[in-house]
């Protein structure tokens, strides 16, 4: 017969290692990558908290959106997800004509089948519903009209009729009836009220308060989540909540930035004529401005927020360190790759970025990812997901998409 001490002793090496294969069961349990991804969040979420896959996001213009674009297609490639690209050679999904579903690579075959869109295009909801699933989330950013309309007038300057006439933005807002021809709408787009005409609404309409009123209450209806440019940290860190992504997938670089040396200084006269001018995107973004602070008052607190701010500005800077051979974004002129030249207009000095040098593949990969530009992410996903179909211009090397054929690169961990 045993003695008891070593019964005892058995009993507690049993115990342990129990606790150890529930725990290594455990571990393997939330880092399953499938359509459901489980997020290994606080211990409260754990139980509900599911990634979303299926994703529409409205890219609105000169609002951040091509760096939300960049984290959009990197989470789709993370987890091997269908992405709705512009079809044959256009760059956009039809922009800026309304959308239409032919506009999208692939949908006579592929259907209500799409993950993700992200995409320039002037929103149309029952033709995205064609392509998209029934349960797609919907979100979109926007930006104060003020700085959204300098931003437009330089980097537009050369190609929109209202601008070209005009020495600088503070001579167009002086008068903008002398420039601005409601008939050319669709090249005088970027000079008035842009984010309105991006979600489908007449750009020109009269600003009147129960119009205002029924736009807004249908884009609360349409859209999930508004987010808010000129706080994009906080933005960001609302959407991993929302979405139920982990941090890694909302950490950026910022990406299609010009040079604070085009930044046009506006009058204060000018910035009031851009409320008026810009009336209906102005009550658009003081509308959902207000929301956006409520929704993260709601769901995250503004204690919680601070903190998480922190913590994606602490990442973000690792990943610099590690990705990056300059502190900071340079001007075109001195990017050394210009596979990663960003498309450059008017008078604006696009900013891109240089990469370390002896970086080991995985390492660059995930770096590349961080700094290509919108034109050249598109170009090289069409042409993972079409291989047969003819390359879109912008592309990067053929042999980086081989590459990506043969290696599969996921987000860093």
């Amino acid at each position: 017969m045993k003695s008891p001490v070593c019964t005892s002793r058995h009993i507690k090496y049993f115990v342990i290692f129990s606790l150890c294969l529930g725990l290594i069961f455990l571990s393997g349990y939330f880092h399953m990558k499938n359509k459901t991804y489980v997020i290994s969040k606080s211990h409260d979420e754990l139980l509900h908290c599911h990634a979303k896959t299926n994703v529409m996001f409205l890219k609105t213009h000169k609002t951040a959106s091509s760096t939300i674009l960049n984290i959009m297609f990197r989470f789709a490639e993370r987890y091997d997800l269908t992405v709705a690209l512009p079809a044959d050679q256009l760059v956009h999904l039809g922009y800026p004509e309304t959308f239409v579903a032919q506009f999208v690579e692939g949908f006579q075959t592929i259907g209500q089948n799409y993950n993700i869109m992200s995409n320039h295009l002037r929103f149309n909801r029952s033709e995205v519903q064609k392509v998209m699933a029934v349960n797609t989330f919907y979100f979109s950013i926007l930006r104060n009209p003020i700085s959204l309309l300098e931003s437009s007038y330089v980097y537009y300057k050369e190609d929109v009729p209202a601008f070209k006439t005009s020495k600088d933005v503070n001579e167009y807002l002086a008068s903008p009836t002398k420039y601005y021809r409601p008939e050319n709408y669709k090249q005088n787009i970027y000079a008035r009220n842009i984010m309105w005409f991006d979600f489908g609404y007449d750009n020109n309409a009269e600003d009147d308060t129960n119009y205002i009123q029924v736009v807004l209450k249908e884009i609360e209806q349409n859209f999930h989540l508004i987010l808010i440019a000129d706080y994009f940290d906080e933005s960001m860190i609302l959407l991993k909540h929302t979405l139920c992504w982990d941090l890694d997938d909302v950490i950026y670089f910022k990406l299609n930035s010009r040079s604070q040396d085009t930044v046009q200084t506006l009058t204060p006269e000018s910035k009031e004529r851009i409320k008026a001018w810009c009336s209906l995107d102005w009550k658009l973004y003081l509308h959902f401005n207000q929301t956006f602070w409520r929704r993260i008052e709601e769901t995250i607190g503004f204690e919680e927020l601070e903190k998480e701010v922190n913590h994606l500005r602490t990442r973000q800077k690792e990943l610099m360190e590690v990705c990056l051979s300059d502190k900071e974004p340079v001007g075109k002129d001195h990017i050394h790759n210009k596979d990663f030249l960003p498309f450059q207009s008017g008078a604006a000095n696009i900013l891109g970025y240089n990469l370390r040098q002896n970086l080991d593949n995985w390492t660059l990969r995930t770096c590349q990812k961080m700094i290509i530009p919108e034109l050249q992410y598109t170009s090289y996903l069409y042409a993972v997901q079409h291989p047969h179909k003819k390359r879109k211009p912008f592309g990067l090397p053929l042999m980086w998409t081989k590459f990506r054929e043969k290696t599969h690169f996921p987000a860093p961990n």
